[in-house]
């Protein structure tokens, strides 16, 4: 697993609990060599978001009880793929997002003026 730094290389802080999310689904974006989608920004769930997710094929509002999964709800966060970010922001679509919970290897996808142009958590 890559080293836990959120984009301003300070301790990355949990994206959520509850529900569990996190490719290695311990709560924060951590990412590594596995993670080939890079599950390292974290958002905060609209329902915009649910509907353009489950128009390009990943549906994450349906409950899937036998993979610990229950569905997705706006205000959930969640460890989106920072590929998935970037296109929904070319779609107008793009969620906010958490910087101090985002991981620092999202920067390589996403540059950090675009992602705090979306920021929840910065004054």
């Amino acid at each position: 697993m890559d080293e836990s730094l959120n984009v301003f290389g300070e301790q990355l802080l949990s994206c959520s609990e509850q529900p569990l999310s996190g490719f290695y689904r311990d709560g924060c974006c951590n990412t590594g060599e596995e993670d080939l989608g890079s599950h390292t920004v974290c958002i905060e769930i609209t329902t915009t978001f649910l509907e353009y997710s489950r128009f390009k094929g990943n549906d994450l509002s349906t409950p899937i009880p036998e993979f610990g999964f229950p569905g997705l709800k706006p205000g959930n966060r969640w460890c989106l793929c920072a590929e998935r970010w970037l296109e929904a922001y070319h779609q107008g679509m793009a969620p906010k997002v958490y910087l101090m919970r985002t991981h620092q290897n999202a920067l390589k996808i996403i540059p950090l003026a675009l992602l705090k142009q979306f920021a929840i958590d910065l004054n």
